[in-house]
C-alpha cells in the first residue's frame, strides 16, 4: 500500500519556542488519519509545514512521494487543503468560487466544465451553484470549501477542523462526505481535530499530539482496548483527599484528579459502583455523584497527558 505522507523528526521552532518537535508520521495511501490535539498542540504547524506552506527547521517530509522542500511545486498540485478559517467571498457565486480554482490549480480548460459538474454534484450543490455564497448555510461552505480543495483531483485532502463551529447534526452529514471521499474516490484524508466522537467514528489510525510531540498513534479501537478499563468519574467534597484514600482499594487500576473530579480506573466498573460509593462513605466522603463511562478517546487522552481537551478550538 505504501504511505501517502511520510515525516523523519520534522520540527519547527521559533526562537525559543518549539511549536513541533521531532515528529514522525505514516500515513497509509487510502487512509483516514487524524491528529488528535489540544489547542496550541502543533496540529494546524504540522499540517502547514506538510502543504509547504511553512517550512520545517529541522526533518524532512514526503507527501505523495514528494520532498516538501525540494519538491514543493509536485506537492502542492497533489494535494488539496481546506484550512479552518473561512476563507470564501460572499458576493460570489458556489460555481464561481470552483471555476477560479480550477484555472488557479491549472485544470485544462477543456475539461474544466466538466470537473466542476463533477464537484459540484460530488458535494451536492449543484441546484445552488449559481447562487450567492452568503445565502449558504454553514455546512454547505464547508461542503463547498472541500470541493474547492477536490476540484484538481488530489491524491491527499487535508482538512483542519472540519467541522468546528457546525451544529451537530450539520457535523454528522459532513462526516458522512469525508468518509465517502476517502471510500469511493481513494483519497487519503488527513484531519485535525479536538472533537473524539470525530476522531472515533471517522479515522483509521489516530495520532495524539500534545506541545508538539506525538505521544502515541494506534486505530482508536485498539487505543480504547488497550485501557482495559471502564472509568468512574465521582464528584466529591475534598477529592484531593479522597484520590489517595481510594488508591488503597485492590481493584483501582488508577486513581487520579482531572478539573477537580476524581477519575477512577476499574475493570466492569457496573459491579464496583457499591463497592466505592461504601468504601466512600465508610471514610468521611460522601459522593455526590457517580458516572460510569466505557473506555473512549478522551480516556485514551487523559490517560496520555492527565487533562482533557479543550472544546475551544485546535
Amino acid at each position: 500500500m505504501g504511505y501517502a505522507i511520510e515525516t523523519n523528526k520534522i520540527s519547527k521552532k521559533y526562537d525559543s519556542f518549539t511549536a513541533v518537535d521531532s515528529i514522525d508520521l505514516k500515513v497509509p495511501r487510502n487512509s483516514i488519519y487524524g491528529v488528535l490535539g489540544p489547542n496550541g498542540a502543533g496540529k494546524t504547524t504540522l499540517i502547514s509545514m506538510l502543504c509547504t506552506i511553512l517550512r520545517p527547521t529541522g526533518g524532512s517530509a514526503m507527501v505523495n512521494g514528494y520532498d516538501i522542500e525540494k519538491q514543493a511545486k509536485q506537492v502542492r498540485a497533489s494535494i488539496g487543503i481546506v484550512f479552518q478559517s473561512r476563507a470564501l467571498d460572499d458576493i460570489l457565486t458556489g460555481r464561481e468560487h470552483l471555476e477560479m480554482h480550477a484555472a488557479l490549480y491549472g485544470v485544462p480548460k477543456d475539461i474544466r466544465q466538466e470537473r466542476l459538474d463533477e464537484v459540484l454534484d460530488l458535494i451536492a450543490l449543484g441546484k445552488k451553484a449559481d447562487e450567492y455564497v452568503k445565502t449558504y448555510s454553514g455546512g454547505m461552505k464547508r461542503r463547498l470549501e472541500i470541493g474547492r480543495g477536490l476540484i484538481h483531483h488530489p491524491k491527499v485532502l487535508f482538512l483542519d477542523e472540519p467541522t468546528l463551529g457546525l451544529d451537530p447534526q450539520t457535523r454528522e452529514s459532513i462526516w458522512d462526505y469525508i468518509y465517502d471521499l476517502n471510500q469511493n474516490h481513494d483519497i487519503t484524508v488527513l484531519l485535525t481535530t479536538h472533537y473524539m466522537e470525530e476522531a472515533d467514528k471517522l479515522c483509521d489510525e489516530v495520532a495524539i499530539i500534545n506541545q508538539g510531540h506525538i505521544i502515541t498513534s494506534e486505530s482508536p479501537k485498539n487505543l480504547k482496548r488497550d485501557l482495559k478499563a471502564d472509568t468512574l468519574t465521582i464528584t466529591v467534597d475534598s477529592p484531593e483527599e479522597f484520590v489517595e484514600k481510594v488508591k488503597t482499594l485492590g481493584f483501582i487500576k488508577e486513581a487520579f484528579l482531572v478539573d477537580g473530579e476524581v477519575k477512577l480506573m476499574v475493570e466492569m466498573g457496573e459491579n464496583l459502583i457499591p463497592a466505592v460509593v461504601g468504601f466512600a462513605s465508610e471514610q468521611g466522603f460522601p459522593i455526590r455523584s457517580i458516572e460510569l463511562e466505557h473506555p473512549n478517546l478522551e480516556d485514551v487522552f487523559i490517560k496520555f497527558t492527565g487533562s482533557k481537551i479543550s472544546s475551544e478550538g485546535k
